[in-house]
């Protein structure tokens, strides 16, 4: 007879939730303390003494406060389409706006607002500067159209001069030509020739040697002196010799072979790199370079976005990466992904040849030109102007760290840039803004790839100042101001004061509300609540959001939302319980019934704030934008952290009477 074993049933012995409790506490601690103001600062510093990189730096700046919270200047002006065609008169008003934008940042505001608006045949901009309050100066700065040309010499002679000119000129190279000529006479005797570098040159002693001479170099009439003259290393030149430069006396060091490689390359530059027009964060450039180099091939190199053709150099005119990069290649071949300071390069080596290179060390004496005693204006026109200019931007030398100005053209600008600098190797190209000539640079070489680099005895200021200049542009049509308005930062800041109040009221009555109504699911919603708080200021000083006053009611709404959604599921939380469930399975249906109805809700939220961005002006925008970070936001800590805490405090036995959940009898 088969006998049955009853076994006793022990109840098994539920999992300890101190580990999640105590990562929910660690998430609204440093959530916390990154919305706090000083935790920035002291992170920063941790970063430094680690020496991490600069990409894991938070950002220090307090919140960016809007012009209705700030105080500053709200201007409308009107676009004269009168002599644009209709067809393009919102290319027109777009580039308009451009302008303005490269413009009002050189008032360091923190987020200007530049808007266009077109009804009834009225092209408009609306322009907010937050903390701007020199009216006259904004308007100043912004209303004028100043017009930026690029010239070529007209071509001057000594028949278009005037008497009185033409003997100035001949007197002027007549004493320059005297003074060289005693100047050589005495280096052939043998004094020492740095010293006199140092008493007579135009050049400084430790920029008098130049290097590398080669049938590409800038200076290639060195070379062809030193080879028609068959000249030793170490011996002066018995001559001067003449260039767009001046007078050189100088003396041949030495000749070496020198590689000189045919280059090409794909430049990607990012955040914290040299010369970067438009800086994109680290990550998203190296994945852009890695797509490119997939791309890549030798036949179709040159078509890849952002090519550039180097043309013919030697190894010393690149940075050291990259000529380390490029001497290693393979002619024919297309290197790795390579880390400059100017950021992501693929280069490719088109060819390689030995040639002879040259060193000399000179000196350099005024020469006056005809141009020098000409009349002025006496410049003629380009087809290259401030259109074709997209940015301007102060750099230092790599060698001398002198301060120059660098120009990025667009494709149209780079192509004329070209053409204008092939045609004009050794003369000048002159730089007008409003008619008063900038800066006239002497043409080394021919430029390709749309950069130029304006170089110059710049102090620091008068590099910025210069680039602010050229960024300024010419504005494509002339535009008038129709009304101006001035926010007092007085005003401003009792306006801040009462939003804040306000958005603080709002949060404890609704806290107040969740205590009665719910009990201890209320206190876990608060607490919620007040990390969905905290999270949204982070959000707002990572993601540098301008906060206005329409913000700010977006954000009380948003935590309205929040609650909204909890109410939901505490809702569900007690036809459950009624229905006898135990706390656990309560909770979790709870959450699982109401979800569909969170998500549908917030979705619809988010369609009517994405609408409200796009086709709105800007404190509807800024309404719109906080809702929608609000909306995202309550998700995550309605559904995910109420849920997590809830589920963790009623692990505790007293924490599961019916009481402190608003039941009048025990759940089975």
């Amino acid at each position: 007879m088969q006998t049955w074993k009853l076994k006793r049933k022990t109840a098994r012995k539920p999992k300890s939730p101190w580990g999640r409790r105590i990562v929910g506490i660690i998430l609204l601690v440093l959530t916390v303390l990154f919305y706090g103001y000083d935790f920035p600062m002291y992170w920063n510093r941790a970063v430094n003494a680690a020496h991490l990189p600069a990409s894991v730096r938070l950002s220090e700046n307090a919140f960016r406060l809007g012009l209705d919270l700030q105080g500053g200047t709200h201007l409308v002006y009107d676009a004269d389409m009168s002599q644009i065609p209709e067809s393009e008169r919102a290319d027109a008003l777009e580039g308009v706006k451009n302008v303005i934008e490269r413009r009002v940042n050189a008032f360091g505001v923190s987020e200007p607002v530049v808007q266009t608006t077109t009804t009834g045949g009225t092209y408009r901009l609306i322009i907010e500067l937050a903390g701007i309050q020199d009216v006259k100066q904004a308007i100043d700065q912004i209303g004028k159209t100043p017009v930026l040309e690029f010239k070529e010499p007209a071509k001057t002679t000594q028949n278009d001069l005037s008497d009185d000119q033409k003997t100035a000129f001949k007197q002027a190279n007549a004493k320059e030509r005297e003074a060289a000529q005693t100047v050589l006479g005495r280096t052939l005797k043998g004094e020492n020739f740095d010293g006199l570098i140092t008493e007579n040159s135009r050049v400084p002693l430790e920029k008098s040697t130049l290097e590398h001479i080669t049938g590409n170099s800038p200076y290639g009439d060195f070379q062809i002196v030193i080879e028609k003259n068959h000249l030793k290393p170490g011996r002066v030149y018995a001559s001067t010799l003449e260039t767009d430069e001046g007078i050189n006396i100088f003396r041949y060091e030495k000749q070496e072979p020198a590689e000189e490689m045919q280059l090409g390359h794909v430049l990607v530059c990012f955040e914290g790199k040299e010369r970067c027009s438009k800086p994109i964060p680290q990550i998203e450039a190296n994945t852009k370079i890695q797509q490119l180099k997939s791309q890549a091939t030798p036949e179709g190199f040159s078509k890849l976005e952002g090519y550039q053709d180097l043309g013919w150099g030697t190894v010393d005119r690149y940075v050291e990466a990259f000529a380390t990069a490029a001497s290693a290649l393979k002619v024919g071949s297309i290197s790795d992904v390579i880390e400059s300071p100017f950021g992501y390069h693929l280069i490719y080596k088109q060819a390689q040849r030995t040639v002879p290179s040259y060193t000399v060390k000179r000196i350099l004496m005024p020469l006056t030109t005809e141009t020098d005693v000409a009349p002025q204006g006496n410049w003629l026109n380009t087809t290259l102007s401030g259109k074709q200019l997209k940015r301007a931007t102060v750099q230092f030398d790599q060698k001398t760290n002198v301060p120059n100005v660098v120009l990025d053209f667009n494709s149209e600008g780079a192509d004329l840039f070209g053409k204008l600098t092939e045609r004009l190797v050794g003369q000048q190209i002159a730089i007008f803004l409003d008619g008063v000539p900038v800066s006239a640079p002497v043409v080394q070489q021919a430029i390709y790839g749309g950069q130029a680099v304006i170089t110059g005895n710049f102090t620091l200021d008068e590099a910025k100042l210069l680039a602010q200049n050229l960024n300024a542009g010419a504005l494509p049509v002339p535009i008038n101001l129709l009304s101006q308005q001035t926010v007092g930062p007085t005003l401003g800041s009792i306006s801040l004061a009462k939003s804040v109040s306000a958005a603080l009221i709002g949060f404890l009555l609704v806290a107040l509300f969740m205590l009665i109504a719910y009990r201890l699911p209320g206190l876990i919603a608060v607490v919620a609540l007040g990390l969905f708080v905290s999270l949204n200021m982070a959000a707002y000083r990572f993601f540098d959001v301008t906060i206005t006053l329409a913000g700010i009611a977006g954000l009380v709404l948003s935590i309205g939302i929040a609650v909204d959604a909890n109410v939901l599921i505490f809702a569900r939380m007690k036809e459950e319980f009624a229905a006898g469930r135990d706390f656990q399975s309560a909770i979790d249906e709870g959450f699982t019934r109401a979800w569909t109805a969170i998500r549908d809700g917030h979705l619809t939220t988010l369609i009517a704030a994405a609408v409200l961005y796009w086709f709105s002006s800007s404190f509807i925008r800024g309404f719109a934008l906080t809702l929608s970070v609000g909306v995202v936001l309550s998700l995550f800590t309605a559904i995910t952290v109420t849920r997590v805490y809830l589920r963790n405090v009623t692990a505790w036995k007293w924490a599961r009477h019916p009481v402190l959940f608003g039941n009048k009898k025990p759940t089975n």
